[in-house]
């Protein structure tokens, strides 16, 4: 893959997000499922679950590089992050999170934990990425994909998101996108047109409350179930 590691802004959440992002309850709830997180970058979520008993499974082009290289990553754009969002404060809610040095220190515990797990259980790590995922048909029984689609809209054509969707709907009996606002904080311009082209070939994608909010307006996701 063509991916260059110095273009890349490695930002990782943890478990605990990931249940209020996507409404999954608790660890309890998803324990025996199998779950695909797409795009799953540096975050926790899958070293959390599996370390629960869960069965998770991580994939993005960042798994190419190995934890030194990408703990250097992270390094670097630690303080550009951080600085961006104190720039933009008032595009956050500061109730669960209360300012933005608490913010950096949950996301280098959750990255921290990553490359913990990605250094001595790098099997559940795959390289991969959308719009084609080098797993089977109907593979895990829930995908989740996270600060990706919608998210980088500027980035990527109303069709990429169509095929990137469908093709998480191969590989998983349920798909939850979150969120679905721009890094701006905009609606994503292709939201609507997406959600008409599911409909249209016979999917029935849902827009869901989430228990979570730290962007503004973010509190919703995108579900389908097939």
């Amino acid at each position: 893959m063509g991916l260059q590691l110095d273009r890349v802004v490695p930002w990782g959440r943890s478990l605990a997000e990931y249940l209020r992002m996507f409404n999954l309850g608790s660890i309890e709830t998803i324990r025996g499922l199998q779950i695909l997180d797409c795009g799953s970058g540096p975050a926790s979520f899958v070293a959390e679950l599996n370390q629960s008993g869960g069965r998770g499974i991580a994939c993005d082009p960042l798994y190419q590089f190995s934890p030194d290289q990408i703990r250097h990553q992270i390094q670097v754009t630690y303080a550009q992050v951080i600085q961006g969002v104190e720039a933009n404060l008032d595009s956050y809610l500061w109730t669960q999170i209360s300012s933005s040095e608490q913010l950096g220190q949950i996301r280098m515990q959750a990255m921290e934990r990553f490359l913990t797990d990605f250094a001595t259980h790098p099997e559940p790590y795959v390289i991969g990425e959308l719009p084609i995922l080098p797993f089977e048909t109907q593979r895990f029984d829930l995908a989740l994909c996270s600060h990706f689609l919608f998210t980088y809209s500027q980035f990527f054509s109303t069709e990429f998101h169509r095929q990137a969707i469908q093709e998480l709907c191969r590989v998983a009996r349920e798909v939850r996108i979150f969120p679905l606002l721009t890094l701006s904080g905009d609606p994503s311009t292709h939201l609507e047109s997406v959600i008409q082209q599911l409909r249209d070939q016979g999917l029935d994608p849902q827009i869901e409350p989430v228990p979570y909010e730290f962007q503004q307006g973010a509190d919703r996701q995108l579900t389908i179930r097939v």
